[in-house]
Parts: structure tokens; sequence; C-alpha cells
């Protein structure tokens, strides 16, 4: 496995169970060691952030959120291990196995911490 196999691509997982059940991201994994996520096939977001900090209208696409940082881990051949810290306060850690298609992740703040597994494919290159 490649040292970053999630670099220059986007992969869309789906959440089988948890709070997120049923629901589809995209994340693009951006060559500069990014990523920026958006709800895929939900509801259109009416409102983004400004850039002063208040919202303001917006038709057509769900929002993607601000890049974060990104590490990832391979465990071996076909197993990596990805984690962000979101604007929000989120950390979200998955392990995706490529072998299987399968994705286990763990979304945390300092209040909660939720275990959530389905599905992921890769949706295109960047």
């Amino acid at each position: 496995m490649e040292s970053d196999p999630v670099r220059g691509k986007t992969i869309r997982w789906t959440y089988e169970d948890g709070p997120m059940a049923g629901k589809s991201f995209e994340h693009t994994f951006g060559a500069d060691g990014t990523v920026s996520w958006r709800e895929a096939g939900g509801p259109e977001k009416n409102t983004t952030q400004a850039t002063n900090g208040q919202q303001k209208e917006k038709t057509g696409k769900p929002r993607t959120e601000p890049k974060a940082k990104y590490q990832v881990a391979p465990v071996n051949e076909e197993v990596c291990v990805v984690s962000y810290l979101s604007a929000s306060g989120y950390t979200l850690t998955s392990t995706l196995d490529f072998a299987s298609g399968t994705v286990v992740s763990f979304a945390s703040n300092e209040k909660e911490l939720v275990l959530q597994r389905g599905m992921f494919e890769e949706t295109a290159r960047i």
C-alpha cells in the first residue's frame, strides 16, 4: 500500500449505523495534505459562511466544509486509517478497508464519542 493511498482521490462513504445512518459524505483528499468534505445526495444547503462570519444565501450544490489537514497511516496492504480535526471541533478517525470497501469511523469532540460503520467507494481522482 502507498504511504498515502487517499491523496488525490475523492472517496464517498455511506454510514449504515450511528447518527449518520443512511447518509453519504464525499471526502476530497488534496495533493497538499488537506481534506474537504460535503454531504452527498442530501438536501441542498442554502447558506454558506461568509468571510465576515455571517450566513449568506447560496443555491446549488451542498456546502463543502472548509479544508482541514489530515493524517493517514497504512495498517497493512489493504487497510489504512485517516484522521482529521474539523473547524467545528469534531475529530473524525476512519479505518478504510480497500479489500472489502468497508469503513469504521469514530467521531469525537470534548463531549461525545460515536462509532459508525459503513461502505466506501472512490468516486474521482483529482
